[in-house]
């Protein structure tokens, strides 16, 4: 009988050569630490955790014997090392560490892996290491960036018309998400609206590491709290709410869950 356990650092190292065997199925978690706006914990990692665990129970459900790799709780290095308080590692660092994750788990024959991420400046350095192990040992790894997946979503559930005016970094998915799992670790009294006309450089922002000019968006190395002093952009996180962040868990464990199912607990087969 499978193990009640979901977390590969609760297993026993019995337990461990028991159940992590060729059928499991590991979700590597990541965010950040990093300015979520002012009423929001820094840790988005704490919500990409927590949708791992919940992916991993559905994905149980279905008959794949499913476990969740501890948290990198620290994102790759981009413009937001302007948060007070906030940790970042180089891109270089982050690949280091998630190839010599993908290396330990596939010495043992841990290969059926999905990463289940939470943080934009993370996207580049999963593309680097995925790659590369599919060329060198055939080792197919997805990854589900889980807020761009819910901005689609968030569509569908509010309605594009209220999803804009909420969808934005400070917003919402994240503001919801937490509001749902978290809610006793957000201030929401220390909410701001995103900022309007807001200038860098001498130029209009047009968003993280963007300004704009006769009408076309530049990027330019500029730093998030330039863009945004308060940690919000584009999204105002007063419409966020609890039945949102519930709706929006709901669906991206079932998209996991899925997948698991459908395709990483087969191998991808041609």
């Amino acid at each position: 009988m499978l193990t009640e356990k979901l977390k590969i650092a609760e297993l026993t190292s019995e337990e461990s050569r028991q159940f992590l065997n060729e059928d499991a199925v590991i979700l590597l978690p990541m965010g950040s630490l990093e300015d979520q706006g002012t009423h929001a914990p820094m840790g988005d990692y704490l919500a990409a955790e927590r949708v791992a665990l919940d992916i991993a129970r559905a994905a149980r459900a279905e008959g794949v014997p499913t476990f969740v790799a501890p948290v990198i709780p620290f994102g790759g290095e981009d413009y937001f090392g302007s948060t007070h308080g906030g940790i970042a590692v180089s891109q270089s660092t982050l690949v280091a560490v998630l190839d010599d994750m993908f290396r330990c788990l596939s010495r043992h024959g841990l290969t059926k892996l999905l990463v289940i991420n939470g943080h934009g400046g993370n996207v580049g350095a999963i593309n680097e290491v995925s790659q590369k192990w599919r060329r060198q040992n055939g080792m197919f790894v997805a990854s589900m960036y889980l807020w761009q997946i819910s901005y689609e979503l968030l569509k569908d559930i509010l309605g594009p018309e209220k999803a804009a005016a909420v969808s934005g970094h400070g917003g919402d998915p994240l503001t919801s998400v937490g509001l749902h799992y978290y809610p006793e670790i957000l201030r929401l009294d220390l909410r701001r609206a995103p900022p309007k006309n807001q200038m860098v450089m001498g130029l209009e922002a047009a968003g993280y590491a963007v300004v704009k000019y006769a009408g076309a968006k530049l990027q330019a190395p500029t730093e998030a709290l330039e863009a945004s002093p308060d940690g919000v952009w584009g999204g105002d996180p007063i419409h966020s709410s609890a039945e949102t962040g519930k709706a929006l868990v709901e669906r991206l464990t079932a998209i996991g869950a899925g997948f698991i199912r459908d395709h990483v607990s087969k191998g991808f087969p041609h």
